[in-house]
């Protein structure tokens, strides 16, 4: 097996802000990790890592994560003692570990000539996934810019914690008065009380399908506990839960859950944290980072696991190297994609800015 990695800056359409990164934390790239693998006989697996600092990873963590990886351990043919081997070399790196376990699915499902969601034991039904589109941390003026701009897309992930959040969610319903949106906190509010009392204000807001991550990740499961039990709108955690190991305790704490690929290392581990949660009661999400085609398209496998996606990393970057699943308005469709088998992704023939066909 041969191992090849490379990184790309993928550029955002519009400055890219969260509570978690602090004020003033806007950014215009977003570097991610493409991983080839190919075997002796020619086939090929294609994965991609999107590192987070709120994880404290990067594209140097996974570089060095990479170098130290001996290909001739990895196999399209066994799977689990592949990752057995991955996880042999270092805990944690998840975003690198998801590059290859994509990459190893890619190549495995094309070398028995099935789709990534086939190997997993999915389908994948068109007209039934739909995805929301995000609106980052910004003034009100852009906010209502980039929602009219997301004209088509009739779910709105609108991210809160900042400086305007009022002044934001005005503009919001200035710009889509009559669209379902979903709130994202990424732990900005410190205490149960501010966070009760901010879910108490945006529940007046009757289009509001929920609230994600309102308290930080190290937060006392009884302080999770007291908010569930108060809170007026449904609460899903996202820092809060990274694979499977965290399904009891957010039960306790959360409605449900937002499962990103890159959190669990790989589709292998996505499966597994929609399955546990699942199985504890909670409501899913898959969710993502900013992303190219290549995640978004693996995480669109997943979908029949999911209760609500939030797959829209591609169509906030102008410049995404590949193309896979397309995003029509916020609809998800694998009809008209060239690539039959694998994760179904290739590289760009033309370089597209923005949009989401």
């Amino acid at each position: 097996m041969d191992l090849k990695f490379r990184r790309v800056d993928l550029q955002l359409r519009h400055s890219w802000a969260i509570a978690a990164d602090g004020p003033s934390s806007g950014k215009s790239v977003c570097p991610v990790v493409f991983v080839e693998l190919t075997d002796s006989g020619g086939t090929r697996g294609l994965g991609e890592g999107s590192p987070s600092s709120q994880y404290h990873e990067s594209v140097q963590t996974m570089a060095a994560f990479l170098e130290h990886v001996d290909p001739r351990h990895l196999s399209f043919d066994d799977l689990p003692s592949s990752m057995t081997y991955l996880d042999s070399i270092a805990s944690g790196n998840y975003p690198a570990k998801c590059a290859i376990n994509l990459a190893l699915i890619d190549g495995s499902a094309r070398a028995t000539g099935r789709t990534a969601c086939g190997l997993l034991g999915l389908k994948f039904e068109e007209g039934r996934h739909e995805t929301s589109f995000s609106i980052g941390l910004d003034s009100p003026d852009e906010v209502e810019r980039k929602v009219r701009e997301a004209g088509g897309y009739p779910i709105l992930k609108l991210k809160v914690g900042g400086l305007h959040d009022r002044e934001n969610l005005a503009a919001v319903r200035c710009a889509a008065p009559g669209k379902t949106l979903r709130v994202d906190a990424n732990g900005a509010w410190k205490t149960r009380e501010l966070a009760l009392e901010k879910i108490e204000w945006l529940a007046r807001d009757p289009l509001i399908e929920f609230v994600e991550q309102p308290m930080p990740a190290d937060t006392s499961g009884a302080d999770l506990e007291w908010l569930h039990a108060r809170s007026p709108v449904p609460l899903f955690a996202d820092e809060s839960y990274q694979s499977a190991r965290d399904a009891s305790r957010c039960a306790a704490g959360f409605h449900g859950v937002n499962v990103k690929l890159v959190k669990a290392g790989g589709l292998t581990g996505a499966y597994a944290a929609l399955k546990a949660a699942r199985a504890a009661g909670l409501k899913t999400m898959i969710g993502c980072m900013i992303e190219s085609s290549v995640l978004i398209t693996a995480g669109a496998h997943l979908a029949e696991l999911a209760d609500y996606l939030d797959l829209d990393g591609n169509v906030l970057i102008t410049n995404d190297p590949y193309q896979g699943v397309r995003n029509l308005d916020g609809m998800l469709s694998f009809q008209d994609v060239r690539e039959p088998f694998g994760l179904r992704v290739q590289p760009q023939t033309v370089q597209k800015a923005g949009g989401g066909a």
